[in-house]
């Protein structure tokens, strides 16, 4: 019998299943962890998540801790905002104090009657509240694209990384002007004097018809998926392609919860105890593994809460 050629110092056997990095099928509905969905924008990736041994584990463990100091600078810049918001540092529109600013409609009345300089203390406003309510959802995503982009090892990528994030949190800041434009035609402020309910209860079953829509189920959906929100590993290169990225992110994110931010308004834009129960039923929308049914359910509660408070307001 000829015996078998040895194999070649170097060469390595054909890799089994598990060797590949194979895993069992997910449960239906179940998201794979951060770094599966990053690889699969672009498998040649996935040696960034797997260690080695020597050099490529240590390799690994710098890219490592590089990946996660986008996620934590996030929540640490949502932390501060929180902050700046609890001890009223944010200059508020009009000058008036946290209490007035918390009334239905309010914020935007006394931004209106200030002029300009009020619009844009307004919308600086409503900048610091949109990063504490929306960064601590999207820190997976601001760090799943820094690690697609880290693959170049290109000087710009730091500068990629910050554009994607500062268009993010500047189309939520130029959304301010949209209470703002509501409140110049219905006078929000004065008309919910004696109509609070009312105004709560419409609110509230604007909300459920969304929640219960096939539109907010799509944008939904989209948000609870890096990996799509990161889709097209070329159209991401450049400045540009940050920019682009983060747009598209953004239009999902917002007709993901656009009603719940209308909500906020009605009951109070500078009301930050309104914004913090807001802030948590959006995170679980996008975070938890059952966050579609969430959102459903809140729909439900939304239409029967809002059916009450119309009852209420009409008797």
């Amino acid at each position: 019998m000829t015996d078998q050629p040895p194999t070649p110092r170097g060469s390595v056997a054909s890799p089994t299943r598990d060797d590949r990095g194979g895993t069992p099928a997910r449960e239906q509905g179940e998201r794979a962890p951060l770094d599966e969905q990053a690889t699969a924008v672009d498998p040649s990736r996935r040696a960034g998540f797997e260690h080695g041994g020597g050099a490529d584990e240590r390799g690994a463990e710098v890219e490592h801790r590089r990946f996660r100091a986008v996620a934590l600078a996030t929540y640490l810049v949502a932390l501060l905002s929180w902050l700046a918001l609890f001890t009223s540092a944010v200059p508020l529109p009009g000058g008036g104090s946290a209490a007035a600013m918390a009334a239905p409609g309010m914020p935007e009345a006394m931004a209106l009657a200030a002029g300009p300089v009020g619009i844009v203390l307004y919308l600086l406003a409503w900048g610091v509240m949109m990063v504490a309510m929306m960064y601590p959802a999207e820190a997976r995503v601001f760090q799943g694209y820094a690690d697609v982009r880290r693959s170049t090892s290109g000087p710009t990528v730091p500068f990629e990384v910050a554009a994607f994030v500062l268009t993010y949190t500047l189309v939520w800041t130029l959304l301010g002007v949209v209470p703002l434009a509501v409140n110049l035609l219905v006078p929000i402020a004065a008309l919910a004097v004696g109509n609070g309910a009312l105004f709560a209860g419409a609110a509230l079953l604007l909300l459920s018809a969304y929640q219960l829509s096939p539109a907010k189920t799509r944008c939904l959906q989209h948000c609870r998926s890096p990996a799509t929100a990161l889709r097209g590993h070329d159209a991401l290169a450049g400045l540009d392609g940050a920019v682009r990225s983060s747009w598209h992110l953004t239009v999902y994110d917002v007709g993901a919860c656009w009603t719940l931010m209308a909500l906020m308004v009605v009951v109070g834009s500078m009301n930050v105890l309104w914004m913090a129960a807001i802030t948590v039923l959006l995170t679980v929308e996008r975070l938890a593994s059952w966050g579609v049914t969430f959102a459903r359910g809140l729909g439900v509660v939304g239409g029967v809460g809002g059916a009450a408070l119309l009852v209420v307001g009409l008797a």
